[in-house]
């Protein structure tokens, strides 16, 4: 039996593959506790990721009961890798509960 040869199949890139064009503007809400701090907090975040971050455009929603807090920020996203160290700098960070 002699085996048959495959080129390889090319794997996706994923800069094509990307639903986002850069640099866009792209909106992040952040879940967290309502405590004093944790929108400032959430905002340096930004700003380190985003120079031109504009903390004017942050929306704010609390939950029904008043315990929990939406931030929902929008950065200039220039690529995936940015957009990957920011969604890790906010998840890792001890206020914040949950990032989409």
């Amino acid at each position: 039996m002699s085996a048959s040869i495959h080129p390889p199949t090319p794997q996706p890139d994923p800069r094509k593959d990307s639903l986002i064009e850069y640099p866009s503007r792209f909106p992040i809400k952040v879940m967290g506790v309502k405590t004093d701090g944790f929108v400032h907090e959430v905002t340096q975040i930004a700003e380190r990721f985003d120079p031109d971050f504009d903390a004017s455009t942050v929306e704010l929603r609390p939950s029904s009961k008043g315990n929990y807090l939406g931030v929902t920020i929008t950065v200039t996203a220039t690529s995936r890798e940015q957009l990957d160290e920011l969604y890790r700098a906010l998840t890792s960070h001890p206020m914040v509960k949950v990032v989409l």
